[in-house]
């Protein structure tokens, strides 16, 4: 399946959490829905990834009225799931006040207003996606009908004309996804860019680690993004398992030189993939920094492998970062040999070595990467 259209699917089916911080926790949804009975609504938190939605509060209906009180760390996404109705409404917690105003007997996102930027932006979003893509449909529908009835002339006009609402409409979209303010909004219009080609949103998707880059959602996107890519681009082989030999592999450092990973045996070495515009490897970097720093007297270095084609900004990351140990790069991303020649499909990933070039341990993070080298190298001697 397209990544971008499953990040659409679990934005819609799952939602997602995210990381700008409110000055409260507490927010509170006043609603007024019109043509609809009495009955219980439930308040859900909604994740991006596997995990089920929380309940966070249940009211009662009554003349349409309801209120609900949710209590959250960041902003994120809410949906209103209701006990007899099939409606269900999608909230961003923007704000700490919050009024949701609709008509139960219209369930398009016409027929309901939500008075804050984020949920605003929201509607702004899926009506102008509906309304391009309805003028899309009739348009293909027109094209159809015309085949093989001769009226060539007719059909390129028609052709012509579809070919020009399909630009605009991958501009509406690619300026959504690089303008909105709103993380959130940002990763729905992510999803409606499902039939466009990688190369058209390839910039947009890594720019979103730079320009949300605390937001979890964001980072479990662009994980998501990076592990398709993987796969599409460049097949991948088998991961070599603990107990085999480290493949080896020669690529040029940042002054230009080549290096090879045997170049470090009779050391304990962490094999490190990354990439600077890698949300997630960027936030594992510090623990890194941190065990490379209390175990570099002990036999132990890192190998930072980085999947970036820019050698500007991988540089910049390594100074930014701190990452004071050995690092290669052949700037070819994803089709980079080391993709198929160690089988991941993900970054950041990681191959810790013995001396002998033997793998230990692989994806080694957080404090699993140090509690493992305290385990090993404990009693190395420096």
């Amino acid at each position: 399946m397209n990544i971008i259209k499953s990040i659409f699917l679990f934005i819609i089916c799952f939602g997602l959490m995210s990381c700008k911080s409110h000055d409260k926790n507490k927010f509170t949804i006043k609603g007024n829905i019109k043509n609809i009975e009495k009955q219980y609504i439930y308040l859900e938190q909604l994740y991006f990834g596997d995990k089920a939605p929380d309940v966070l509060d249940t009211a009662f209906i009554e003349n349409g009225n309801f209120v609900l009180t949710g209590i959250a760390n960041e902003e994120g996404l809410f949906r209103l799931r209701f006990e007899k109705s099939s409606n269900i409404y999608v909230v961003i917690n923007d704000q700490s006040e919050i009024t949701l105003n609709a008509d139960a007997s219209n369930q398009g996102i016409e027929g309901q207003n939500i008075n804050t930027p984020g949920n605003s932006s929201l509607k702004s979003l899926i009506l102008g996606y509906v309304s391009k893509t309805e003028n899309l449909s009739t348009l293909n529908a027109q094209i159809d009908s015309l085949k093989n009835t001769g009226a060539d002339s007719l059909a390129k006009i028609i052709i012509n004309k579809y070919e020009g609402l399909q630009k605009e409409y991958k501009s509406f979209i690619i300026n959504y996804i690089d303008s909105c303010k709103d993380p959130i909004v940002t990763l729905f219009a992510l999803g409606y860019s499902n039939s466009f080609d990688q190369s058209e949103v390839k910039k947009s998707i890594e720019n979103l680690s730079k320009r949300f880059p605390e937001h979890k959602g964001v980072a479990t996107a662009l994980e998501e993004y990076q592990k398709f890519i993987s796969s599409q681009q460049k097949p991948t082989g088998t991961k070599p398992n603990v107990g085999n030999m480290a493949p080896d592999f020669t690529m040029n450092d940042t002054e230009d030189k080549p290096f090879s990973l045997h170049d470090l045996k009779g050391q304990y070495v962490l094999v490190d993939f990354w990439a600077s515009w890698c949300g997630p490897c960027r936030g594992e970097n510090p623990n890194v920094v941190a065990a490379f720093n209390k175990f570099k007297n002990k036999n132990f270095t890192v190998l930072g492998v980085s999947l970036d084609e820019s050698k500007a900004d991988w540089m910049k990351a390594i100074k930014k970062d701190k990452l004071t140990w050995k690092h290669i790069s052949d700037l070819k991303g994803w089709y980079s040999e080391v993709v198929g020649l160690y089988g991941f499909d993900g970054i950041p990933y990681n191959v810790l070595i013995d001396p002998q070039g033997k793998i230990l341990a692989t994806e080694l993070r957080g404090s699993d990467l140090e509690d493992f080298l305290q385990k090993t190298l404990g009693t190395t001697a420096k």
